[in-house]
C-alpha cells in the first residue's frame, strides 16, 4: 500500500509539474505570438488579394523541408505544401501548393485564395470524403530574427474536388504546437503529442485528441495504461486491426540552467480502442523483434499497401553542452505491425542481361534454388561508422547504407539477381533529414529534406521513386546538385539588414505586393523569397539556422516532418 500511494503521489507531482510549466510557457508566449500575429495578419493581406483559383505549369518547387507531401484519393498527383528553407542567413517559410501529376511528371502551382498562412512541421492527412480533403493543423511561423515562433493551432480543409480552402473553427481542439503527428482513423481524425516553445522556455506534449469529421468537433482523449512520455516528430500508423502504433521521437530536457539534453527515443506504444466503450483508449508498450532502426531524429515515414510502415533516414546526434553533430542516414525500414517486425529494407540492383551458364547450377542448402522472403531482409549495412548509446542504456551500431542488397516483400529471390554477380550499386537518395515521404500505386516518393556538410546546411529539391513490388533501385524524378545551391554567410551587417527587412513583412514584398506580373514571373528564386515571405531563422548550435529535425531549439523534432500520409 506505501508503494502504491507513493507512486500515486509522484504521478500526480508530475502531473502538477507539467501544467505548471505550460502555463509558464502559456504566459510568456502571450506577447510574443501578439507581435507575430500582426506579421502573419499582413500576408495574409496579401493572399486574400487573390480572388480566383489559378493553375499554372511550372518547374519543380524549390528545395525545402518540413513540408507535407500527400497523395490524390482519386488521382494519380502528389500535392506539396508549405515547408522552410535556410539559405544561411535567413529562413523562408511557404504556403505555396503544388501538385505533382505522376503519369505526366509535370508540376503545377495552383494558387487557391484564402490558403492557410505560411507555415512549417504542420501534419496533413487525406480522406476520400467528398471527392478528397486534404485536412491540415498546426505548425508554426518565425520572427525575422529567428527569435520568436508562434505555434498555430488553426485547422483547414482543402476541398480537393473544387479546389477550395476552408478554415474550419471548433473549440476544445489541441494547443498550439508543431511536430504532432496525426491520422487518419475510421472517421475521425487523431492527433498525438507535438511541442510549444518560447523565447526562454518549452514543453512537450504526449496528449491525444480525436476530430469528428462528420460533426467537426473536438475531443480530448485519456488513454488509460502508461503511455509514451511528451514528445515531438514521432511514427504514427494505423494497423489493420485498427490501433494506432506510436515509435520513437524526440524531446529535450533542462538539466540545468541555459543548458538542455536532448533525446531521441526508441521505444514503441500501441494506442487502441477499447470494444464495446465509445471514446474509450488504452496505451499498451510493444516491443518489436527483428532489424530495428537506430535511434535517430528527423526520420521520415510513410504506409505501403500492406500495411507496412516504411521508415526513410534521418539523423543520429552525438550532442554535447554546446554543439550538435550527427550522421545522416539513407537508410529503408520496414515495420510489418501483424508480426510486430522490423526489417531492413534493401535494394537487389539494377538488373542485367543473365549469361547462360554451361555449369550445373550449385545447390543451395536443402537443395532449393530460390528464398522465399517472407519480409525485408535482415542483412546488415556494410559500413560501421561509429556506436552510440540508446535511451535504455543499449550500445547500438551505427552502420551506413552503401549499395545496401537483397529487397524487401512477400517476394522470391532468384539467387542469379544478385547485385554481386551483376557488379552495378543500386540508385539510392543521399542521406538526409526532414524528407517528404508519401506511397501510390505501390511505389514510394521522397522529395527534399536536409543534411549538413561542415557548417552549411544544404536544403534539398530533389524526387525520388521506388517499386516498393520490384525493390531494384531508386528512380531520380528530380535531379539536384547540392553544389549549385546558393550558401550566404552571415555577418553582423546581415543580420541587421535582416531584422529591417522582415520588420516590413518579407522585404520586397511589402513593397512590391500589387506588383502581379514580376510574382507570376516563373523565377523560382525569386518566387519562393517574397512569395514564401515569412523569415524564421530557426535555432541555433551547429545546424546553421534551424535545428535538427527541430532538434535543438526543441523545434519539432524528427520529423516531423515529416509529413507523411497514409496513402
Amino acid at each position: 500500500m506505501g508503494k502504491k500511494g507513493k507512486k500515486e503521489k509522484k504521478g500526480r507531482g508530475a502531473e502538477k509539474t507539467a501544467a505548471k510549466m505550460e502555463k509558464k510557457v502559456s504566459k510568456r508566449s502571450r506577447k510574443e505570438e501578439e507581435d507575430l500575429e500582426a506579421l502573419i495578419a499582413h500576408f495574409q493581406t496579401l493572399d486574400a488579394k487573390k480572388t480566383q483559383v489559378v493553375e499554372t505549369p511550372c518547374s519543380p518547387p524549390s528545395p525545402r523541408l518540413n513540408a507535407s507531401l500527400s497523395t490524390h484519393p482519386e488521382k494519380d498527383e502528389l500535392i506539396l505544401f508549405g515547408g522552410e528553407y535556410f539559405n544561411g542567413q535567413k529562413t523562408f517559410l511557404y504556403n505555396e501548393l503544388y501538385v505533382y501529376n505522376i503519369r505526366k511528371d509535370s508540376w503545377t502551382k495552383v494558387e487557391i485564395p484564402n490558403p492557410p498562412p505560411r507555415r512549417c512541421a504542420h501534419q496533413a492527412v487525406v480522406v476520400p470524403q467528398g471527392g478528397g480533403q486534404l485536412w491540415i493543423f498546426g505548425g508554426e511561423f518565425a520572427s525575422p530574427d529567428g527569435e520568436q515562433f508562434y505555434h498555430y493551432k488553426d485547422l483547414w480543409v482543402l476541398h480537393l474536388a473544387t479546389k477550395t480552402w476552408e478554415q474550419v473553427r471548433s473549440p476544445g481542439g489541441p494547443s498550439g504546437r508543431s511536430g504532432h503527428r496525426m491520422v487518419a482513423w475510421k472517421r475521425q481524425l487523431i492527433l498525438f503529442g507535438g511541442f510549444h516553445e518560447s523565447t526562454r522556455d518549452y514543453i512537450y506534449y504526449n496528449d491525444v485528441y480525436a476530430f469528428n469529421l462528420d460533426t467537426f468537433t473536438w475531443s480530448k482523449l485519456s488513454p488509460s495504461g502508461t503511455g509514451p512520455t511528451p514528445r515531438s516528430g514521432c511514427q504514427m500508423t494505423i494497423t489493420p486491426q485498427g490501433s494506432i502504433i506510436i515509435y520513437g521521437g524526440y524531446s529535450k530536457q533542462r538539466v540545468r540552467k541555459d543548458v538542455d539534453r536532448g533525446t531521441q527515443h526508441s521505444d514503441m506504444f500501441l494506442l487502441k480502442a477499447e470494444e464495446g466503450r465509445e471514446g474509450k483508449w488504452s496505451w499498451t508498450r510493444i516491443n518489436p523483434s527483428g532489424a530495428k532502426p537506430t535511434p535517430r531524429s528527423g526520420f521520415s515515414v510513410a504506409v505501403a499497401p500492406n500495411h507496412q510502415t516504411l521508415l526513410f533516414g534521418g539523423v543520429c546526434d552525438e550532442e554535447e553542452e554546446e554543439s550538435l553533430e550527427g550522421d545522416f542516414l539513407n537508410d529503408l525500414h520496414f515495420y510489418d505491425p501483424v508480426r510486430n517486425r522490423w526489417f531492413t529494407g534493401q535494394l537487389k540492383g539494377p538488373k542485367v542481361e543473365k549469361r547462360r551458364r554451361r555449369r550445373g547450377r550449385k545447390a543451395e542448402p536443402g537443395g532449393a534454388d530460390k528464398q522465399e522472403v517472407k519480409g525485408p531482409s535482415t542483412q546488415e549495412p556494410l559500413e560501421v561508422v561509429r556506436e552510440v548509446v540508446s535511451e535504455d542504456g543499449t550500445v547500438v551500431t551505427i552502420k551506413q547504407v552503401l549499395a545496401a542488397q537483397g529487397m524487401a516483400g512477400q517476394l522470391e529471390l532468384d539467387d542469379d539477381d544478385s547485385p554481386e554477380e551483376a557488379g552495378v550499386a543500386p540508385v539510392e537518395p543521399s542521406p538526409r533529414s526532414n524528407a517528404m515521404l508519401t506511397v501510390k500505386h505501390g511505389h514510394l516518393y521522397l522529395y527534399g529534406g536536409m543534411f549538413e556538410a561542415g557548417d552549411r546546411q544544404v536544403t534539398l529539391s530533389d524526387l525520388y521513386c521506388l517499386d516498393l513490388h520490384k525493390m531494384e533501385e531508386w528512380t531520380v524524378l528530380v535531379e539536384m546538385d547540392p553544389e549549385s545551391q546558393e550558401w550566404l554567410e552571415e555577418t553582423d551587417s546581415d543580420e541587421d539588414s535582416e531584422e529591417a527587412e522582415g520588420a516590413e513583412g518579407g522585404g520586397e514584398e511589402a513593397k512590391e505586393d500589387s506588383s502581379e506580373e514580376e510574382e507570376d514571373s516563373g523565377e523560382e528564386e525569386e518566387d519562393s523569397g517574397e512569395e514564401g515571405g515569412g523569415e524564421c531563422w530557426g535555432v541555433g548550435g551547429t545546424l546553421g539556422g534551424w535545428g535538427r529535425g527541430q532538434l535543438p531549439r526543441a523545434h519539432s523534432s524528427p520529423f516531423f516532418f515529416f509529413l507523411v500520409t497514409r496513402f
